[in-house]
């Protein structure tokens, strides 16, 4: 069941980089419940369950947060939860009554997870934003792209998800190590500007080192260096190299067939911008199946780019089972992995309110008292 089989978290539901953190939790065996608005609670099927992979795993309660019952009915959950997390701008839960100060004086055990973009406090924390926001700020966003072209947004994985998300999770998971220490609760102020900036910290340290440039496009990484880059092939398709040590890319040449031409040594900054033609111009000799017949699995470090059909019929791919199908709906499989406790999907996406009765049976509440709660339409 998961690693984190027996913890149950409580998910005030919202957008992006929350419901990524539900999901990596879920994920690993936790017993998610999310909370969502009673108004968005309208039926459905579900033999026919939503195909928002961000949502599987979870049971879900409708709750109406504007209804004194309805916040009552929260923290009687909060009371027996291990966790709640939540991704709404600072002082909306304090001004729902369900601040950490509240929930904390009703379970001192309880961690609360914060999700924001510009985090809890600071000049910018009030304002709305997006993951195309938080990475500009961070200089994340000016050091993608390629050299005198603008920088380009990289979809918004690195803001929700990695530096969002992602950190929100290992956050509450961090908390909860401390917390079987300490027997105490806490809050886990997770920013997406912070994550950003601690996915960064490599290249800053390279910058700081002097190997690394400001101007975009002109290192290593960022595609400047013609042994790290992609590049198209003759069906107008492409692949992607990244022969940074010597070893690996006398093998490019080789299987490129340049080893025998006078070119310039390899990390001769000067001369990367002729040298990427001349790779260029040998990769559009061949087809992107022939370029991988002749360098998958080699030492050259080199993959076929796939798009989002391909990738998860790729025989490496299928073996690992890195993709699973779930309710009709191919998805990434929950990751890492455990020699022992493994992770496994439990339900897939649930509708608004699927879970009501269920969930609050679960929590203590009894028969009559889930009746009172939806004739006061505190629940739906």
């Amino acid at each position: 069941m998961g690693p984190l089989e027996g913890i149950k978290i409580l998910e005030v539901a919202g957008i992006g980089p929350g419901p990524f953190a539900g999901m990596m939790l879920s994920d690993m065996g936790a017993d998610l419940i999310r909370i969502d608005r009673a108004d968005r609670a309208g039926g459905g099927d579900p033999a026919n369950p939503p195909k928002d992979v961000l949502a599987r795993g979870r049971r879900s309660v409708a709750v109406d947060l504007k209804h004194p019952d309805g916040i009552e009915t929260v923290l009687a959950m909060v009371e027996k939860a291990d966790v709640i997390i939540e991704g709404f701008r600072p002082g909306v839960m304090e001004r729902l009554g369900l601040g950490p100060d509240i929930c904390l004086a009703r379970n001192p055990g309880l961690i609360f997870g914060r999700m924001t973009g510009w985090g809890q406090e600071g000049p910018m924390a009030s304002a709305a934003g997006h993951d195309i926001n938080y990475i500009a700020l961070t200089g994340a966003l000016h050091a993608i792209g390629r050299r005198d072209e603008a920088p380009v947004p990289p979809l918004n994985l690195v803001g929700d998800f990695g530096g969002g998300g992602m950190l929100l999770a290992y956050g509450v998971v961090c908390g909860l190590l401390e917390k079987f220490k300490s027997g105490k609760g806490q809050v886990v102020d997770a920013a997406m500007v912070d994550g950003a900036s601690a996915l960064m910290g490599m290249i800053y340290a390279m910058k700081s080192m002097g190997v690394w440039q400001t101007e975009r496009g002109t290192n290593m990484l960022d595609t400047g260096a013609h042994f790290y880059d992609v590049y198209e092939t003759k069906d107008q398709k492409y692949v992607s190299i990244g022969s940074i040590e010597p070893q690996f890319y006398a093998l490019l040449l080789k299987a490129l067939g340049l080893e025998g031409e006078e070119l310039p040594r390899q990390m001769d900054r000067e001369k990367w911008t002729a040298l990427k033609v001349r790779v260029a111009e040998a990769f559009k000799t061949r087809t992107r199946d022939e370029w991988t017949e002749i360098m998958e699995g080699t030492d050259i470090c080199f993959a076929p780019v796939l798009d989002l059909d391909e990738a998860p019929e790729h025989p490496h791919i299928k073996h690992r089972k890195t993709f699973i199908e779930a309710a009709g709906v191919i998805q990434p499989a929950p990751a890492p992995r455990f020699s022992r406790t493994a992770p496994e999907l439990v339900r897939p996406p649930s509708f608004e309110g699927q879970h009501t009765d269920e969930v609050l049976a679960d929590f203590g509440f009894d028969n009559a008292r889930i009746g009172q709660l939806r004739s006061a339409k505190a629940i739906v």
